[in-house]
């Protein structure tokens, strides 16, 4: 074999396992990172598909269930008549908004004794951002006034 050709075959031969190694990494950060949402409902009914997937859980924090010890927290998450208990142990505390009755998502295993346990957990508290309500002053059984019957019963006798 040619020198020339020993050089080839060398460049050929760290190219191709940079290549391999490249998709490997890139495979494994796909499969690792990727989740899958379920209700309760749906959870508990996967059977042992449950255990062996990256899940993510929704549902309404049960009021007077969290339970703080040191950067481990406990709850249970409740949607319709289906409830699921929960533990979080994540590089960061809970966020602000993680409040009874919140709504939250939690990120991670189920396990084999059906606890969640959730690596990552996002919450909201919806009546904290929605929008108010209007406050509706006429009486319910009085019709509801067009624009022009409002001007035309505050116009007289009004100056601006």
């Amino acid at each position: 074999m040619s020198n020339d050709t020993s050089r080839y075959l060398k460049f050929g031969g760290a190219s191709l396992l940079i290549m391999v190694s490249l998709a490997y990494l890139a495979y494994t950060g796909v499969q690792e990172s990727k989740s899958y949402y379920v209700t309760i409902k749906e959870l508990q009914g996967m059977g042992n598909n449950a255990y062996s997937k990256r899940l993510r859980v929704a549902g309404n924090v049960q009021p007077g269930s969290i339970k703080r010890t040191g950067t481990k927290v406990e709850f249970v998450l409740v949607e319709n008549d289906k409830s699921l208990s929960v533990i979080y142990r994540g590089t960061e505390p809970p966020p602000d908004t993680f409040k009874d009755n919140s709504q939250a998502l939690a990120d991670g295993n189920f396990g084999r004794d059906g606890v969640f346990y959730a690596k990552q957990l996002q919450a909201k508290c919806a009546s904290k951002y929605a929008p108010q309500q209007p406050v509706n002053t006429a009486s319910p059984t009085a019709p509801a006034r067009s624009m022009t019957q409002v001007q035309t019963l505050t116009s007289p006798g009004m100056s601006n």
